[in-house]
Parts: structure tokens; sequence; C-alpha cells
């Protein structure tokens, strides 16, 4: 009786198995990508001073010196208060081990100013960031070249990036004689911002040879929003 009941079952499923697979929906998955540039119309700079020295009372004063060189350039570049962040004032005892005493030794101080810089006149960019060198100033970061559209970009380089998929599964069914239908599913895969080549200071040599001046060696170049999507549709008979 167990036997028999096993038996059945077996061609049960063996008849089952093509009828499901002719239910099963036939659809192909691609994916798409997109891309849109824009020109930036701003920028955040990071900026840090670090000055060291044995005695702290020195090392305050050294980093006091290069803030007050480099807020001046700030305000001659027309930068309004709110433009220039400061997080404040650090300071960092350092030592150094003595092998002979076995014991760490007090060796001087480190005292840091950290900056957060905004600037909507991207054709100052390079005053200053050449200004702020200049000054002291001995950390500057790659500047952040944004744009107040983003949002309005990130969406462009989305529907760019469907309608990639959309072509690829098009192509895809026609080659393999069938009709695209309705998409069944998409899938935002991610949406990227990376940040456009500019021109540094390593071309300021040859620039002051040909009597160009260094700030002038900076280029924002344009922002690239890119997206990728995947995408599921529905296939028909052609």
């Amino acid at each position: 009786m167990y036997r028999s009941c096993l038996a059945t079952l077996s061609v049960f499923l063996m008849l089952a198995t093509p009828a499901a697979a002719e239910d099963s929906p036939r659809t192909v998955t691609v994916d798409g990508r997109g891309e849109v540039s824009a020109a930036p119309d701003h920028a955040r700079v990071d900026m840090a001073i670090e000055a060291r020295h044995a005695e702290m009372e020195k090392a305050r004063s050294d980093a006091l010196t290069v803030t007050r060189a480099f807020l001046a350039v700030t305000k001659k570049l027309g930068l309004e208060d709110k433009d220039v962040r400061s997080s404040g004032l650090t300071i960092h005892p350092e030592y150094r081990w003595n092998d002979v005493a076995r014991r760490q030794e007090l060796i001087g101080y480190l005292v840091q100013r950290q900056f957060e810089v905004s600037l909507t006149d991207l054709d100052r960019l390079g005053e200053l960031l050449e200004g702020a060198v200049d000054a002291g100033v001995n950390q500057v970061s790659p500047p952040q070249l944004l744009s107040s559209r983003e949002k309005e970009l990130r969406r462009a380089a989305l529907a760019a990036a469907a309608r990639d998929a959309e072509a690829n599964a098009r192509l895809l069914a026609e080659t393999l004689g069938a009709k695209l239908g309705a998409a069944r599913q998409v899938t935002t895969l991610g949406v990227a911002v990376p940040q456009p080549f500019y021109r540094e200071r390593m071309m300021a040599d040859a620039a002051m040879g040909m009597g160009q001046p260094a700030s002038e060696t900076y280029g924002t170049g344009e922002i690239r929003i890119e997206a990728s999507v995947t995408a599921t549709f529905d296939l028909a008979p052609d």
C-alpha cells in the first residue's frame, strides 16, 4: 500500500511540473544606466591649521597667527561670517617613547583649528585655495563641487537609466522573436555623484612661468550624476 501511494505521487509530480512551467510568466531582466551633467554652482572646502611646538602657548600663538591671516583672506574675497565655519580649537599633547627610561616623555603640543568654507563664486575658488596656503593653512582637502539642482539632476539620471533599461529589454525581446510587455519590477541600484576633475597647484609653476597667476590654474569642470537600475519586463509572443 505504501509503495503504491509513493508511485502515484511520483507520477503526479512528473505530470504537474510541465504545467507549472507553462503557467510561469515569460520575462526578461536587464540593467540600465543613465548619466546627466551640469556645471557646479557652489563649493565646500575643508581646511585645517596644525601648529606644533614644545610649549603649548607657542603652538597656540602660531595657530592663532595663521587663523587671523586666513580670515583676512576670506574677508578680502567677500565671504561672510556664515560662509566660514570653525569647529573650534583642539590641543593634543604629543609623547615619545624613551627606551632607556622605559616611559613616555612629553615632547610638545599639537594645536589644531578646522574650517569649513562655503563658496558660491566659483571664479574665486583658486584665489581661496592659494590664499589659504599662502596664509599658512597646511591642510586643504579637495573642494566638494556641488549643484543646487542636485535633486533634479538625480531624478533626470534615474529617468535616463529607466529608458536605457527599456531599450535594452526591447532589443533582447525583438532579437528573440517576442514583444516587450509592461515593466513588472524596477529596482534602483544607486545614484552616484563623482567629483569632477579640476586643475590643481601642480600646474602653478608652469603657469607662473608664463605670467599666469597660480589662482587661475583651477577649473571646476562639470558634475556628473550617474544612476543604475535593474528592470524586469513581461514578454509576449510576437
